[in-house]
């Protein structure tokens, strides 16, 4: 077996990761509005609610977690659910209803009006997060896709997009995670001088 040229491979991957991310400055003004759009939200009573499939499941969690808990700055922190974390709830609604309505059901079960849903799709095409923004639109809840490629049927569901235009799964999610840790960042003295 022949062992893969380590450096090759890593350099390949720095240049394509390099190369996607110097795109992401179009994405401020949506940026912007996300950042608004959940300090408003969290800092008016209001709780976090985040979904995704796979790699952007871990995604979901991340960012919940730093929420509640807190990102750079000693803050008070903040209600964020994320909606794949319960493996009992999880597996039963698998059994019980069909799969798709795996995140709508916990949008319509856990969301106020004035809530914010956060959903994480590399291809903007997962049913079970169009679904819930669906369900997020129908409870009156913002709805925020950090999505990939050309932004998928999610791309019109949601209220506030940030589509990293590249189409390999890895390379979108490293993209996601630098947007909403830069989102983190943001929220961080506002909700610490909220």
């Amino acid at each position: 077996m022949t062992q893969p040229d380590v450096s090759a491979v890593l350099g390949a991957n720095i240049a394509s990761a390099t190369a996607l991310l110097q795109q992401l400055p179009a994405l401020a003004p949506a940026l912007q509005h996300t950042v608004e759009a959940i300090a408003g939200a969290l800092l008016n009573g209001h709780k976090l609610l985040c979904a995704g499939n796979g790699g952007s499941a871990a995604d979901c969690a991340h960012f919940a977690a730093e929420i509640t808990g807190r990102f750079q700055l000693d803050r008070p922190g903040f209600p964020a659910i994320d909606l794949t974390a319960n493996h009992s709830l999880i597996t039963a609604m698998i059994n019980d209803f069909p799969p798709a309505q795996l995140f709508a059901r916990q949008v319509h079960a856990l969301a106020t009006p004035g809530d914010v849903l956060v959903v994480f799709s590399t291809t903007g095409n997962s049913e079970n997060i169009g679904m819930a923004l669906e369900a997020a639109r129908a409870q009156k809840v913002t709805g925020i896709a950090l999505l990939g490629r050309d932004g998928g049927r999610c791309k019109s569901l949601a209220d506030i997009h940030l589509i990293v235009p590249g189409d390999n799964t890895a390379r979108i999610q490293e993209a996601h995670l630098l947007l909403y840790h830069s989102i983190c960042q943001m929220l961080d003295p506002l909700l610490a001088n909220g």
